[in-house]
């Protein structure tokens, strides 16, 4: 990986001085220029005489941010902020990460999202579509930074649990990227957000007239296929050694696309992979809890989309590393979907669902899949709120002493139950997992801090790990090795409090243990380009990028 960008910037053609650095968000610090910074590049009269650390600063952002009466509006405020100052952002963030993350990341950015043509502001990233086919190396050079190692892209057709928003999907993206740097210290000139628009199924949007998006339905077969491989190949030619990270595309290709991808170029799903790996570290944490085994888990799935189908791959593959048949692993995992139970014989079983079914009597709904099936764990990647009832909590109760209960699906709208039912529902017993953040549950003077299984704890140190060792290639292996780290970093305390993953405050530490994990597999294997150091721990916190002002003078 080569060196993060200089934090000193004297004067030169390359470097704006004047007005234009205070328009420019990766070098502009505001009321931080020192009055000789101000003489020298001509901001003298342009900036109140007063001074402000950037300590200072971040005082004043915070009191701001908390007068903001709503979540969403609390959105505007850090976009603008990120718009016009882009280290004060990041240091706000890692600063405040557990207060911000819920607002620049789930769940508030699925409402950014659904509201995003109404609120706005400036561009973000690049907005690609049909209408550049044939030139999408052209519109990509419009891009102005020649350095980018993350890309970061959608279709906007699955955008959280909220469907097809079209272009409006930009703020995910966005909102990912801002974690890679707060997370793992990925320098935020190294990352690029770039929304795909091949139009939009949602009636809803097509006839709204601030829809910024093509008001058209999505283009589908060879048309969208030949679009997403000029892009790739653009994006090689621009920037020929950045991971492509594919979020929120629609099932109907996500595995498709993954597949299709993950052996030619360096990329992974997050959706299926990411999100797999933070569901696996948290069954590896509920065992490190009870002393049970992974092996001896039965999953049933509420969802087969492509984070549950992800999921159960992952699950399957580290059984099969623990020395179980993958035969038998795989009658581990079962998964039931709008029609019931999956099995074998049932018609209109998908590619990726099918080796997941199973040799059962069709059975029609979940809570009876429950009691025919008697799972230790319950994974909810449905996107539908409540489905995780008092009948169904109750059941897991009965059949199980530390019930696992997984509701994934995001925003917290979505979520299949939430963390006070889980635990009010079983008498306390329960493992909780959850998607987005809920807070401390008191139970009969019990106090309970759910586990977020959020694949921030994953993606930005798998991130890192890849561009800090220039892996060609992503492989199930790093997932795997995130999942085992990440569950490592879990302590008796937070166990005690019935957590199974690490405090969000601790995440920059568990990323850089992640980067070295996935790294040391790049390099055992042959998949990096950067020769291995010395000291691999200490190489990749190097790297790590902390937001503070560059000097100037």
């Amino acid at each position: 990986m080569a060196d993060q960008p200089e934090n000193t910037c004297a004067p030169r053609p390359s470097c704006p001085v004047g007005y234009e650095i205070l328009q420019d968000p990766l070098r502009n610090k505001g009321i931080s220029f020192t009055e000789k910074e101000q003489k020298v590049l001509k901001l003298e009269g342009l900036l109140p005489p007063g001074f402000n650390s950037m300590e200072q600063q971040v005082t004043r952002m915070m009191e701001n941010f908390r007068k903001k009466s709503s979540d969403l509006e609390k959105y505007n405020f850090m976009m603008a902020l990120l718009e016009r100052d882009r280290t004060l952002f990041d240091r706000v963030v890692l600063d405040y990460l557990e207060e911000i993350m819920p607002i620049i990341y789930t769940p508030t950015v699925g409402r950014a999202s659904q509201e995003y043509s109404h609120i706005f502001q400036r561009p973000q990233g690049l907005f690609l579509s049909e209408k550049y086919r044939g030139r999408l190396s052209e519109v990509i050079g419009n891009w102005p930074i020649d350095d980018v190692r993350i890309v970061c892209v959608t279709d906007g057709e699955r955008i959280l649990g909220l469907g097809d928003l079209g272009v409006s999907g930009m703020a995910i993206p966005v909102g990912k990227l801002s974690l890679y740097v707060a997370c793992a210290g990925i320098h935020p000139s190294h990352c690029l957000p770039i929304v795909i628009d091949v139009g939009t199924n949602n009636v809803s949007l097509l006839n709204d007239p601030l829809y910024l998006g093509l008001k058209h339905e999505r283009i589908r077969g060879e048309a969208y296929d030949a679009l997403i491989d000029e892009f790739v190949e653009a994006v090689r030619e621009r920037y020929p050694d950045a991971l492509i990270h594919f979020e929120d595309f629609g099932n109907l290709n996500a595995f498709r696309l993954l597949k299709k991808y993950r052996d030619r170029i360096c990329t992974f799903n997050d959706d299926i992979q990411g999100t797999a790996a933070v569901a696996l570290a948290g069954l590896y944490g509920a065992m490190k809890m009870t002393g049970g085994t992974l092996t001896a888990q039965k999953i049933l799935f509420l969802g087969a989309g492509g984070a549950g189908i992800g999921i159960g791959e992952l699950i399957v593959s580290a059984m099969v590393r623990e020395g179980m048949a993958e035969s038998e692993a795989r009658k581990r995992c079962w998964f039931t979907d709008s029609r019931g139970l999956v099995v074998r014989g049932r018609e209109r079983v998908s590619d990726a669902k099918r080796p997941f079914a199973h040799e059962h009597e069709p059975v029609p709904d979940f809570l009876t899949a429950i009691r025919r099936l008697q799972p230790t764990a319950i994974i909810g990647v449905s996107g539908q709120a409540g489905r995780f009832g008092k009948d169904v909590l109750r059941a897991m109760a009965d059949l199980n002493d530390r019930p696992l209960i997984f509701a994934l699906s995001n925003p917290t709208s979505k979520s299949e139950c939430t963390a006070e039912e889980a635990y009010t529902w079983t008498d306390g017993r329960a493992i909780f997992s959850s998607g987005s953040p809920f807070g401390l549950v008191t139970l009969e003077g019990q106090i309970f801090a759910p586990g977020q299984g959020n694949n921030a704890y994953i993606f930005p140190g798998v991130g890192l790990g890849i561009v800090t060792s220039e892996a060609r290639r992503i492989t199930d292996e790093m997932f795997l090795a995130a999942a085992r780290t990440l569950a490592d970093q879990v302590s008796p305390a937070d166990f005690d409090q019935g957590r199974i993953y690490p405090p969000l405050k601790a995440i920059r530490a568990v990323s850089a243990q992640i980067a070295v994990a996935v790294a040391e597999i790049a390099w055992a294997s042959g998949l990096a380009r950067h020769p291995r150091p010395e000291d691999p721990e200490g190489y990749i916190k190097k790297q790590m990028y902390v937001p503070e002002y560059q000097r100037y003078v």
